[in-house]
């Protein structure tokens, strides 16, 4: 089959909720993917961070085939030996109290906001049913019906109605708008270090760690959403540390599953996740040993490779060389590690063009709001394969 017929085929049989770039990938190594006919692209956005390792990594794929003959799957009616270790683990690399293995980070967002309500009640004597959760506008956290109606985005709303209530939205980077948002009923402040379904938004310095000092004081929970920022994107395992804070609860996924296996967690404190009682939450896949033994794989090499460190130096090699670039589509180049966004003036005809024209030319990347080209690659890129994309990004802009 070509790739028109895989093409035809999705289009076809397939619900159109996304609207993909048309190649049809059936091959992939490290920050290198090929289609169907044998063509090489470079990699830039990772799915989504999911594959922050690379993709197919060796010592991962031998964890999940060596565990797959094993044991897949007990539920939680029953106990497994991949769960205890992974959880030591992850407290570990995170300076984390408790995990709550979940699937999706979705589903992990879900989780947080059912604990922190139920801590709301039971710890802070919030009136039943009155628990506020405060959030910012541009915010992604997932696409649930609870989570997309606090959601700014009106696509993401329009037709779903109507909307789990308790949430309130503040701008992001304010932290005097958050101070002023919360009251006697706010249990809990959800935020991104870094919004990247917005665009690669990078609030101002110092920012969360004066919300950090907010919700201490204020005795609210601080929840972190690092999905897309954590494990090592932003050059630090977790990119909380650039501010030198750390959230009561954090929100992890993508990347944990080394671009293997669903798995999500949920890293809080004691104080918060122990609300938790038998019977009171749970998920049949969440925890299960091969998640986990992926999951724990995809951790050690994280970290035995060096990966997080390679993503904080090639990552501002990447935002350095992008910066220099000549061209008057260009509106700011911006980023933290490997997770970067370049502006375009609405004049370089959108995003999506650019995604367009970059891939005919072996480089695959995708389209923020409109006009953010994001570039996000594994974080086993090296400076020469940075050079290789940059080389074609400037023929793409100055051809514009």
């Amino acid at each position: 089959m070509g790739a028109d017929d895989y093409i035809k085929l999705e289009t076809e049989y397939g619900a159109h909720n996304y609207e993909p770039l048309n190649v049809v990938l059936s091959i992939a190594s490290g920050v290198w993917v090929w289609d169907v006919t044998g063509k090489k692209y470079l990699d830039c956005l990772a799915a989504y961070g999911a594959c922050n390792q690379g993709h197919c990594h060796p010592k991962i794929l031998k964890t999940m085939t060596e565990q797959m003959q094993r044991l897949t799957l007990t539920s939680r009616a029953f106990r497994n030996d991949q769960l205890g270790p992974f959880y030591r683990e992850l407290c570990e690399l995170t300076n984390s109290h408790m995990v709550l293995p979940m699937n999706s980070g979705a589903e992990a967002v879900e989780s947080v906001i059912k604990a922190v309500r139920k801590w709301g009640y039971r710890v802070r004597k919030v009136p039943d049913g009155q628990a506020e959760i405060v959030v910012c506008k541009n915010n992604f956290h997932g696409r649930t019906i609870t989570l997309i109606g606090f959601s700014t985005e009106e696509q993401y709303r329009e037709g779903y109605g109507p909307f789990t209530p308790g949430f309130k939205t503040v701008p992001y980077g304010d932290a005097d708008a958050l101070e002023r948002a919360i009251t006697p009923n706010t249990v809990a402040f959800l935020v991104e270090p870094i919004q990247a379904e917005a665009g690669i938004i990078i609030p101002p310095l110092g920012y969360l760690k004066e919300a950090r000092e907010i919700c201490s004081r204020r005795n609210v929970v601080m929840i972190l959403d690092e999905i897309q920022t954590g494990l090592g994107r932003t050059g630090r395992i977790l990119a909380e540390e650039h501010e030198g804070i750390q959230a009561d609860v954090t929100v992890i996924g993508k990347a944990l599953s080394g671009g293997f296996y669903p798995i999500s967690a949920v890293l809080s404190n004691k104080e918060v996740l122990s609300v938790f009682h038998p019977g009171d939450h749970g998920s049949t896949f969440g925890g299960n040993p091969l998640a986990c033994a992926v999951a724990r794989t995809a951790l050690k090499v994280l970290v035995e490779e060096r990966m997080v460190e390679n993503a904080a130096a090639v990552g501002n090699y990447f935002i350095e060389r992008l910066s220099k670039i000549k061209s008057d589509y260009i509106k700011e180049v911006r980023g933290r590690g490997l997770m970067i966004g370049v502006e375009l003036l609405p004049e370089a005809g959108g995003a999506r063009a650019v995604c367009e024209k970059l891939m005919e030319k072996g480089v695959l990347s995708k389209e923020c709001h409109q006009n953010v080209l994001r570039l996000t690659p594994p974080l086993v890129i090296k400076r020469e394969e940075v050079d290789w994309a940059v080389e074609r990004i400037v023929d793409v802009l100055t051809n514009l």
